[in-house]
């Protein structure tokens, strides 16, 4: 039996690829284990085999299998987002000290491939350029800002991964993120430290109550908009894939309007006898524009996108229907 290493599995992906895997994968090939920080019962309650771990500590890793371990997908990481204050230390601790540790227990235990989620913010700096943005760009990103440390942390975390790919030959795959919108009872964010709300949260709570929703800058300007499950399907591809590396952007290939997004919010939303209405604001600022490049995905893994714009958002209020992961939410 193949054992697949979920780090990051408390988080607002991590659970939904632990399902995808247990409905995608050949349960006679492959055993999902759980790992995050978190105390919880929530996966040992459904038979999932489950390890509470902080990756910036490696006496941790004692307690993981040291045998037969197929992949290790690493999705563990400290984020802006979610980040009140500023503290780069804990970017530091994490993404780069974990990320290390992670890769000394790959290298211990002989895992035989290792799979990554990048930001897109390595290349932020060609966002909204016009182009789509190819998976082997170089890196073009601020040294300044918020996100910068956040940024360099990755990038450093991608180049241990290389490193160990190169000396020791663990195969590595490497996705590279835009935002991935999946359900959660949190609707909101940091930014600067600062807590905000999620526009397309605060737009979706709008929609429900019937209410006016602003559109901000030009309505045309449009990016990728990623469902987690189309995250989770590129993820089960590479764990598969008879490759030994590969880097991948993350996405759909179609952006979606501003306009369409907010239309889309109404019709799926909105109360069919109340619908919102829509207040154009042209003078306020403009969201980002940008299309992610997905064909060598398309290629090497067989990925395709299942969830076009109005399929996720139907499948998304189904989810927030359900809440299936409320036991994992703070």
């Amino acid at each position: 039996m193949k054992k697949v290493l979920i780090f990051g599995a408390t988080g607002n992906t991590g659970a939904y690829l632990v399902d995808y895997c247990l409905d995608h994968l050949d349960h006679d090939e492959y055993e999902i284990v759980a790992i995050g920080r978190r105390k919880t019962d929530y996966f040992t309650r459904r038979g999932i085999s489950y390890h509470s771990v902080d990756i910036t500590h490696f006496d941790d890793f004692e307690q993981l299998p040291n045998e037969g371990i197929h992949s290790v997908i690493h999705m563990a990481a400290i984020l802006p987002s979610s980040m009140e204050g500023y503290r780069p230390e804990d970017y530091i601790r994490c993404n780069v000290m974990g990320t290390f540790n992670i890769l000394e227990y790959c290298r211990r235990v002989a895992v035989d491939r290792i799979v990554y989620t990048q930001t897109i913010r390595d290349i932020g700096q060609h966002i909204g350029k016009g182009y789509p943005l190819r998976h082997d760009m170089p890196r073009h990103f601020s040294f300044t800002g918020d996100h910068a440390v956040y940024v360099i942390t990755k990038n450093a975390a991608v180049d241990l991964i290389e490193h160990y790919y190169q000396q020791y030959g663990i195969k590595r795959f490497i996705l590279r993120l835009p935002t991935i919108y999946a359900y959660t009872p949190n609707e909101y964010f940091y930014v600067d430290g600062i807590k905000r709300p999620k526009a397309y949260r605060l737009m979706i709570r709008q929609a429900t109550k019937g209410e006016p929703i602003e559109m901000w800058g030009d309505p045309s300007k449009a990016h990728d908009i990623v469902y987690v499950k189309d995250l989770c399907q590129m993820i089960s591809k590479t764990i598969v894939v008879d490759r030994s590396s590969g880097f991948y952007n993350v996405g759909t290939g179609s952006p979606v309007s501003l306009r369409d997004q907010i239309e889309g919010i109404i019709q799926v939303f909105s109360p069919k006898e109340n619908p919102s209405v829509i207040i154009p604001c042209p003078e306020k600022p403009n969201a980002r524009s940008y299309t992610m490049d997905i064909s060598n995905a398309i290629e090497e893994l067989g990925y395709m996108p299942q969830y076009d714009y109005l399929n996720y958002l139907r499948d998304f209020k189904l989810e927030m229907e359900m809440n299936r992961y409320k036991d994992l939410r703070i």
